[in-house]
C-alpha cells in the first residue's frame, strides 16, 4: 500500500522534473540575448526580451526574436563587455549543472517507479548530483570575487551569487550523504538477498 503511494509521488515528480528541465533547457538559449539587453540588469533583459516576443508590433515578430536570439548566440559575443561575459558564462554553465542535476533525479525517480529505490545506481546518480552542486558553488564563489575586484566594493557579496555559495554548498552536501545512505542500504539489500 505504501509503495504505490510512493510511486504515484514519485510519478508527479518525475513530470514536474521533467518540465523544469525543459524549462531549463529554453532558459540556457535565452541567456545570452536576455544579459545583452539588459544594460541596468538580468531582469530588465529579460523583461525586454519576451515584451519583444510577445508584443505585436510592425516590426516586432516572435520568430524574428527568436532567430535574433541565435544570432547572437552565433555572433553576438564581441559586444558583450566583460562583466556581461563573465555573467553569461556563470549563468550558462550553471544553468547545465542544474540541467545535469535534473536528470540524476530523474533516473533516482525512474529506479523508485521501476520499485527498487535502493540501488547502486541511485548512490551514484546522487554523488553526480552533489559533484554538480559544488561546481555551481565554486563558479559563484569565482564570479563573486571577480565582481568584488572589478567593482572594487563589497556590495557583490549581498547578491544572489553570493547566496548560491553556501545554498549549493550545503545541497551538495546533502546529495553526498543521500548517496552514502543509498549504498549503505543496497549493500544490506544484496547482503540480505544472498541471506534469504
Amino acid at each position: 500500500m505504501e509503495s504505490v503511494s510512493v510511486q504515484k509521488i514519485a510519478r508527479i515528480l518525475n513530470a514536474l522534473v521533467l518540465i523544469a528541465l525543459v524549462c531549463n533547457i529554453v532558459a540556457l538559449y535565452l541567456v545570452p540575448t536576455a544579459v545583452l539587453l539588459g544594460d541596468s540588469g538580468l531582469p530588465n533583459g529579460i523583461q525586454t526580451y519576451f515584451g519583444s516576443i510577445f508584443s505585436a508590433g510592425e516590426d516586432s515578430i516572435a520568430s524574428a526574436s527568436i532567430w535574433g536570439s541565435a544570432l547572437i548566440w552565433v555572433m553576438g559575443w564581441p559586444s558583450f563587455s566583460p562583466q556581461q561575459l563573465v555573467l553569461t558564462l556563470f549563468l550558462l554553465f550553471a544553468g547545465v549543472q542544474t540541467a545535469r542535476i535534473l536528470l540524476q533525479a530523474r533516473r533516482v525517480l525512474g529506479t523508485i517507479l521501476l520499485g527498487n529505490p535502493f540501488s547502486m545506481e541511485n548512490a551514484r546518480s546522487l554523488r553526480r548530483a552533489a559533484l554538480c552542486c559544488f561546481l555551481i558553488a565554486a563558479a559563484a564563489l569565482a564570479r563573486v570575487i571577480f565582481s568584488v575586484c572589478c567593482y572594487r566594493s563589497p556590495l557583490p557579496l549581498a547578491t544572489y551569487n553570493a547566496l548560491f555559495v553556501p545554498m549549493f554548498a550545503m545541497a551538495g552536501l546533502l546529495c553526498q550523504v543521500m548517496s552514502a545512505l543509498f549504498r549503505q542500504a543496497a549493500e544490506l539489500k544484496a547482503e540480505n538477498d544472498l541471506t534469504i
